[in-house]
């Protein structure tokens, strides 16, 4: 599988100075973490979920969760179980067509080994589980629980721990509690491919929710979360984790109260502004911003609920070639000594050692969703991954 791997080969290379890497499940971790773009939950009820794998995978995901938590009703779990094991066994079954990575969020730890004999040979198509609300006392025997099910099964399993609970968002057990993630995660560093915020969960403790005019660093209660979990949990010094960015909970918007906050003039040059109306008009301008805002913010990737939410996350995750042409410099061998020189655009001043993660990281991004071309944008990016 591969980022915008669902456009044609000829329209790739129109838009990409460099492509998007080609991986698979079995790919190393550090390239898996990165590459997860857009992961979309998917309810582990639906009656025809193995269909609904394959259509997404056309259709450019490259990462699915199907869930038994808070998606379904506690009375459908058991359902639910029995219906992945279906659909999973279905999905082996089919020739020529590559999944994508799959996860399964499940509620309690002794689920995991439960699904995983359960699942039989199939469980070769799964990548690993999601864990709900995890702190150090809950999360640990969810990890423990994976660990058994991995030797059990001698397939490679991952976890990405859901941070979302209260005594997370809570102003007086916060650090402690993000101190006991990290020692929880640390000690599953190799198991553990991505950490996921749950801002819904969040909000919910104040009973509070964004509208779709707002993102989540407009709601500065979960903004300080945010912060802190990528503080102490996603530093670059090498003891960080991937941390993937918040759920955007709207796909259509029957009024507005502030303006769009999508600028015309890319749209023009391009002679796309019907896409722009059409973006506006399913509260995509919000989810737009608040991508390039946990970019900002040091998260990668996104939870989404929605498949049209998915395209725009891959798009604004591609490096434009100006922050490629910077990054490159800045890793040159010549430049370890560090100092400072003009950048290849002539706008900016790159400093080689304060500047050196940033571009490290620039460029493990550029691996797995790519590098536009010279003069090309989202907007070009955007119109390409839409089905004609």
């Amino acid at each position: 599988m591969r980022h915008f791997g669902h456009i044609a080969p000829e329209v790739r290379k129109r838009l990409f100075h460099q492509e998007p890497c080609e991986f698979t499940a079995d790919s190393p971790a550090r390239l898996l973490s990165a590459a997860l773009g857009a992961t979309l939950y998917s309810p582990a009820t639906r009656p025809q979920l193995a269909d609904d794998i394959v259509k997404q995978a056309g259709s450019g995901v490259v990462s699915m969760v199907l869930c038994l938590e808070d998606s379904i009703s506690d009375a459908d779990v058991a359902a639910g179980e029995e219906n992945l094991v279906r659909q999973f066994a279905d999905l082996g079954s089919r020739t020529g067509t590559e999944p994508p990575l799959l996860f399964i969020r499940v509620r309690a730890p002794e689920q995991i080994p439960d699904l995983v004999r359960r699942l039989g040979p199939s469980v070769r198509l799964l990548s690993g589980f999601v864990l709900p609300k995890f702190t150090e006392e809950r999360g640990t025997p969810f990890l423990e629980a994976l660990a058994l099910a991995e030797t059990e099964s001698g397939h490679r399993l991952f976890a990405m721990p859901v941070l979302e609970s209260p005594e997370l968002l809570y102003r007086e057990s916060r650090v402690d509690t993000l101190e006991g993630i990290a020692r929880a995660v640390g000690k599953s560093r190799d198991r553990v491919l991505a950490l996921r915020l749950g801002v819904t969960d969040f909000c919910s403790s104040y009973g509070l929710r964004r509208a779709p005019d707002m993102t989540a660093y407009d709601v500065q209660i979960v903004a300080s979360v945010i912060a802190d979990v990528v503080n102490m949990l996603g530093r670059a010094d090498g003891s960080g984790f991937t941390v993937t960015g918040p759920v955007w909970e709207y796909f259509r918007v029957p009024e507005r109260m502030f303006k769009p906050q999508l600028r015309q003039s890319p749209f023009l040059e391009v002679q796309a502004v019907h896409l722009r109306e059409k973006l506006i008009e399913h509260a995509m301008d919000g989810l737009l911003r608040e991508i390039s805002l946990d970019q900002a913010n040091g998260l990668l990737g996104k939870t989404c609920i929605h498949p049209s939410h998915v395209l725009p996350v891959h798009a604004l995750s591609v490096v434009s070639h100006e922050e490629f042409s910077d990054a490159a410099d800045i890793l040159r061998p010549e430049r370890g000594g560090g100092g400072v020189l003009r950048s290849a655009y002539t706008n900016k001043m790159n400093e080689v050692k304060p500047h050196r993660a940033w571009a490290e990281r620039t460029l493990q991004r550029a691996e797995v969703f790519g590098v536009a071309g010279e003069d090309v944008g989202f907007v070009e990016l955007l119109t390409a991954g839409i089905p004609g």
